[in-house]
């Protein structure tokens, strides 16, 4: 099977250093397409001496969806499309291939790796990391939603891969959603009868340290998406049971060697909470609330 490894970009050289030498371990230069969204960093010129290929966008013109189904479109050739985000650091030559085997399998329309806690990351950045990426590997299908829920459709774009003929045939990334296409296009794909691999042995570095103002414009963001979705909600449940189940680990893991981290984690959740709520509720405020409230900003115009 063919296959490309698309990189969104923005800015990207304080994370190039690290980046590029883990995807050149892994990759040929010439099957990288970066889509940069006019970095003033020269991040273009640090793509093209690594050898890959790079397509320019305007920043303005960037959304999630957008940007990676324009790349889907630049690549006709290309079996398998192999999305990775800038900060997202392989850890093994061979983390890509192993992504890429699930495909063996032809019911497989997606894969997505595990993203473990960045080297120094704080107890409550790398417990989001372990509770949501677990070490073992999974094959969902439609019916895994009777016992996963709204988790069924879980995946990242961060580290994914995607069948082009189900990508296709399901209607492509959308482009008009805030974020969160990687969960619209799964479901879609679980809906047509195809299954999801996670694949636990195929793992960059990833995550983050996110203050209780930034989970809160996340989760806005997560709101906004379920409430212009209504069929993610209505096919795969609420989120609800899984936001309880988070919080009681959360807390299990920081006690008793960082207990003193418990309140901040109590304040993010209520942050995480609230922000969810009103961005459910994005329908009655205006505009210039949305964009001062949201982490997407630009998707408000």
């Amino acid at each position: 099977m063919t296959a490309s490894i698309i990189v969104p970009t923005l800015n990207a050289a304080p994370d190039w250093p690290r980046f590029a030498p883990a995807l050149l371990a892994c990759a040929r230069p010439q099957d990288v397409l970066v889509i940069d969204s006019s970095s003033t960093d020269g991040t273009a010129d640090l793509a093209r001496a690594a050898g890959f290929r790079v397509h320019t966008i305007a920043r303005e013109d960037f959304s999630h969806g957008r940007t990676r189904q324009l790349a889907a479109e630049l690549l006709p050739e290309a079996e398998i499309l192999v999305y990775l985000t800038q900060d997202a650091i392989l850890t093994s030559p061979d983390a890509i291939h192993k992504l890429i085997a699930s495909f063996d399998d032809p019911s497989v329309a997606a894969a997505y790796g595990r993203q473990l806690p960045r080297p120094g990351a704080g107890p409550i950045e790398a417990h989001a990391r372990l509770f949501n990426y677990p070490a073992h590997s999974q094959v969902r299908t439609l019916a895994s939603r009777s016992e996963l829920g709204f988790k069924a459709i879980f995946i990242s774009n961060s580290f994914a891969a995607y069948r082009r003929s189900a990508l296709m045939t399901t209607g492509g990334f959308p482009v008009d959603t805030i974020f969160g296409e990687d969960t619209v296009t799964a479901a879609r794909m679980l809906l047509t009868g195809w299954k999801i691999a996670y694949v636990s042995d195929a793992a960059v570095y990833h995550s983050h340290s996110y203050t209780a103002a930034q989970d809160f414009r996340r989760y806005f963001d997560i709101g906004v998406l379920h409430a212009r979705e209504p069929w993610l909600l209505k096919e795969f449940g609420t989120t609800g049971g899984e936001g309880k189940r988070f919080v009681f680990s959360e807390i299990a893991s920081l006690w008793p060697a960082h207990f003193w981290l418990i309140p901040s984690a109590l304040l993010r959740t209520v942050a995480k909470l609230a922000g969810y709520q009103i961005g459910r509720r994005e329908a009655r405020l205006p505009l210039g609330a949305k964009r001062r409230l949201s982490m997407h900003r630009g998707f408000w115009k």
